[in-house]
């Protein structure tokens, strides 16, 4: 597996086929899918031996107090491999965020243990998640 910090037109075409597979993510156009990993500050692929994406993580942070960390998705194919467990290292320890105070994200009830494993807590005191569409 190689590791990319940036996404050539191929895989972000392959990055949108990845995405067509997730609920999250289903409904997103290959040009929402360039904006979106054009426009976020830290993105981390993996790469198989025959130059297919096979895990992506996008990061939005100011560097400083927060990163909020965004899709992480492995495809179908490599699942149970450690890959998902390896691209949140990648991602934590990233150099660019060695000073960012919080890292956070927001997923299903499923995957709380998953992300637990990595030192994130759903106990946020009298803090609430809201959205506006």
């Amino acid at each position: 597996m190689k590791i990319f910090y940036r996404l050539e037109q191929e895989h972000i075409a392959q990055l949108h086929k990845l995405y067509q597979k997730e609920w999250w993510t289903d409904k997103r156009t290959l040009e929402e899918t360039q904006k979106v990993v054009e426009n976020s500050q830290i993105v981390i692929a993996m790469l198989d031996e025959n130059n297919e994406l096979q895990a992506f993580a996008r990061v939005l942070t100011d560097y400083v107090f927060k990163a909020l960390i965004f899709d992480v998705i492995v495809s179908e194919k490599y699942r149970g491999q450690g890959l998902g467990k390896e691209l949140m290292s990648l991602v934590q320890n990233h150099s660019a965020l060695e000073v960012v105070k919080h890292f956070e994200l927001y997923c299903l009830p499923e995957m709380v243990g998953f992300y637990e494993d990595f030192g994130f807590t759903k106990e946020l005191e009298n803090l609430v998640f809201m959205r506006k569409e």
